[in-house]
């Protein structure tokens, strides 16, 4: 498949335009069935520049690598994205630059959900605004509601575009139990679930007809080929596109689940993304930049990783550096820029001996640190 430039290259090239819209033209707004058939969908990781930025040319080259191999969706701003860990315009910009990029490759589903029901309407009318193709919604976390009261923030979401929700109650404190997704079964914008609770419930909802993507890559070649799930929406495919392609499209295969294993293991022996975070940097495909409260993991796992590589194969892996130990003064730990200059400008009552003196400019990379020791 013919690679697909990076939208920071396009940018700079005259001979490589964008369509734009002629008087006339039709366009056909993606429906809930057209995010059903997908069976790779990468949980894309954001990277960042030193300053705190996005990192928006080794973004699209993360991208560009996914379509190339064969993934047929990203999530753009998922907790593997550090959603997060943005701002709302944050966000809603990646979307968009992802959408104007890619969005003929590739469907951006947008993670627009958030545990205010006012936040999560608004983020989602923005997100297809930009031209998402689909959003990603979350049950209310942490505060928590009753079921009724998920229902109704689902209900009021629902009804702008493909939906796909997310039940991972490991994060949320909640589940969403299968009531709740019955319900909210019937509106026509449901494209379905991505499931975090095991391959019984994903079966619970595949017999029913639901929709499914595993939320588990340590179980999603059996949620396919056992128990019905069309497919997976994906970490480690970051790392190996092709063989997570492989994996969910070219039948049951326990050899290679078994040889993937173990990568799975390592990458969620702490809460994700932190070792995607550190293993990509390890590839050279992103800056060693980590957005507080992540931070990489400590050189024992960091080899483990260069194992790990050599063991499956360099050559299946994103990136074309051999694969690194990372010293440990190469990362950089940082808040995002907007905080950062807060902090500074004494907007937040935190670090008060960081504050600049008297009449002095604020220093937003105050706080990109260079670390030396986890």
């Amino acid at each position: 498949m013919a690679a697909v430039k990076s939208c920071s290259v396009c940018l700079r090239e005259s001979t490589l335009q964008f369509p734009r819209p002629n008087r006339g033209d039709h366009y056909k707004r993606t429906s809930a069935e057209d995010i059903k058939s997908l069976r790779l969908i990468t949980a894309i990781k954001t990277p960042y520049l030193p300053d705190g930025r996005f990192d928006l040319e080794a973004y699209d080259a993360l991208v560009n690598v996914q379509i190339v191999n064969g993934a047929e969706g990203v999530i753009v701003g998922g907790t593997t994205g550090e959603g997060q860990l943005m701002s709302w315009d944050e966000h809603i910009m990646l979307i968009g630059h992802t959408v104007n990029c890619f969005g003929s490759s590739v469907k951006v589903i947008g993670n627009t959900g958030s545990n205010s029901t006012r936040e999560a309407i608004h983020a989602t009318e923005q997100g297809f605004a930009v031209g998402m193709h689909a959003a990603l919604h979350i049950n209310p976390y942490y505060g928590k509601t009753s079921l009724e009261g998920m229902v109704s923030h689902f209900d009021c979401v629902l009804p702008m575009g493909p939906t796909i929700i997310y039940n991972v109650p490991s994060r949320t404190g909640q589940d969403i139990p299968p009531r709740v997704i019955h319900t909210i079964a019937q509106s026509p914008n449901l494209a379905g679930v991505k499931e975090c609770v095991g391959n019984d419930r994903v079966e619970q909802y595949t017999d029913k007809g639901i929709v499914v993507w595993s939320g588990n890559d340590d179980q999603c070649h059996d949620a396919r080929w056992n128990h019905g799930a069309t497919g997976v929406i994906s970490v480690t495919s970051n790392l190996i596109p092709g063989l997570m392609r492989k994996l969910m499209f070219e039948g049951k295969n326990t050899e290679l689940n078994s040889k993937l294993l173990p990568l799975i293991d390592w990458l969620f022996q702490e809460p994700n993304p932190i070792a995607l975070n550190t293993a990509l940097a390890q590839l050279g495909v992103v800056r060693p930049v980590f957005r507080l409260p992540y931070v990489p993991l400590p050189l024992a796992k960091r080899v483990e990783f260069v194992n790990l590589v050599k063991k499956i194969g360099r050559e299946d892996f994103v990136g074309e550096k051999n694969v690194q130990d990372m010293a440990d003064e190469d990362a950089c730990l940082g808040l995002p820029r907007a905080i950062a200059l807060a902090c500074v400008n004494g907007s937040f009552g935190y670090w008060p001996a960081a504050r600049q003196s008297p009449g002095s400019s604020p220093n937003p990379n105050l706080f990109m640190q260079r670390t030396e020791k986890f």
